[in-house]
């Protein structure tokens, strides 16, 4: 198989199996509690990581990496997994799934509204732009079709959908200065913050036995969402001859994803999420637009 293709191959396994993960939160929040499913999750996500570096052979540089970056790791394992998914958790466990999903998609946004005081880059005013037509999206997700009454339909739930994106920018905008190989770090991630999460969940009077359903659930939700796929997406960047083209990849995934919450969850899809989700990936479809690209159409009209 040529590269390139490999790279669709990866890249698009990915795309499927993050486009199930909306559905597989709701169901497992049927059972698990957010912190619950965290904890779980991450004692899965935690094996199949380690069972992917057995299977590379190099489980040996784990305990060095440890010792070289295990207050690095302890930092950002507390915001990734722990912080970020406990308030994403907490947003699905609020919101219908098609609301939540269609709100997650502006993290790329976000990050790059927050690389402008982070990192000391410019803000274009394509990115202005794209940022308006985004959160116009969400205005009309959030109220449900009537942004300009202003009635959220749950405020709180969309509060924890958009702070999730601004942690889960601001973990990647760490990671542009993270030394480790992104394997071996996602994996100390998680175990450092797994201790983190016992003692949450021993506080909150969370540990004690869950239905079978949840273990199912969260086993999915640890392999797929956290572990193996973040993987594979890798590999097919690592892959590819063009990382926009992969990237790209990645605008499937919304619509999938609406397909099988209304398949499996049994969710009515509202107009107004295709409606907000249709502004927000056209707002970041123009941000990666190339700006003199935008030019050469604004002077043809």
């Amino acid at each position: 198989m040529k590269q390139q293709s490999k790279a669709y191959l990866f890249g698009l396994s990915a795309v499927l199996a993050w486009s199930t993960i909306a559905t597989a939160f709701k169901i497992s929040l049927q059972h698990l509690s957010p912190a619950q499913l965290l904890l779980y999750a991450s004692v899965f996500s935690l094996l199949s990581l380690l069972t992917i570096l057995g299977w590379q052979r190099r489980l040996g540089a784990l305990l060095p990496a440890l010792r070289q970056h295990w207050r690095r790791s302890l930092l950002l394992g507390a915001v990734n997994p722990f912080v970020y998914y406990l308030i994403l958790f907490q947003a699905y466990a609020l919101l219908p799934a098609q609301e939540a999903q269609a709100l997650n998609y502006t993290w790329a946004l976000t990050m790059t509204l927050l690389a402008v005081p982070v990192l000391g880059q410019r803000l274009r005013a394509q990115d202005a732009l794209a940022a308006v037509v985004c959160y116009g999206g969400v205005l009309t997700i959030a109220t449900r079709g009537a942004p300009f009454a202003l009635q959220f339909s749950n405020l709180p739930g969309v509060g924890f959908a958009l702070l999730s994106t601004l942690l889960w920018a601001g973990y990647w905008l760490c990671n542009t200065r993270d030394e480790r190989e992104p394997v071996i770090g996602l994996t100390l991630n998680f175990l450092l913050s797994l201790p983190l999460t016992l003692l949450w969940c021993a506080l909150t009077g969370e540990l004690h036995a869950v239905a079978w359903q949840g273990i199912a659930g969260a086993a999915y939700v640890g392999m797929l969402e956290m572990g193996f796929t973040f993987v594979l997406w890798l590999s097919a960047m690592k892959l590819t001859l063009s990382t926009a083209r992969i990237a790209n990849l990645i605008f499937l995934s919304p619509m999938l994803s609406l397909f099988l919450i209304n398949l499996l969850l049994g969710e009515p899809i509202r107009p107004s999420t295709l409606a907000g989700l249709g502004l927000i990936l056209g707002g970041l479809l123009l941000q990666k637009l190339p700006a003199r690209r935008l030019l050469a159409a604004a002077s043809s009209d």
